[in-house]
């Protein structure tokens, strides 16, 4: 599976979970959800993702998304 994809389901798990755990534990966990928001945004606009380093020093191969 490319980083990318794999990038796409973590980003997307943790926004769920951020937003389960925010409305049944503690408001708190709404910054778990603004974190992942803002390094997606930032992604976005520098076409650099940190998740990335870390999957491809697991040996995970990439595609042509980010940098």
């Amino acid at each position: 599976m490319p980083i990318e994809k794999i990038i796409l389901l973590l980003s997307g798990t943790m926004v769920l979970l951020g937003s389960i755990l925010t409305i049944y534990h503690s408001p708190a966990w709404v910054y778990l959800t603004a974190f992942v928001g803002a390094n997606l945004l930032f992604a976005g606009l520098t076409g650099f993702c940190p998740m990335v380093k870390i999957l491809r020093k697991c040996g995970l191969k990439h595609g042509r998304s980010f940098k």
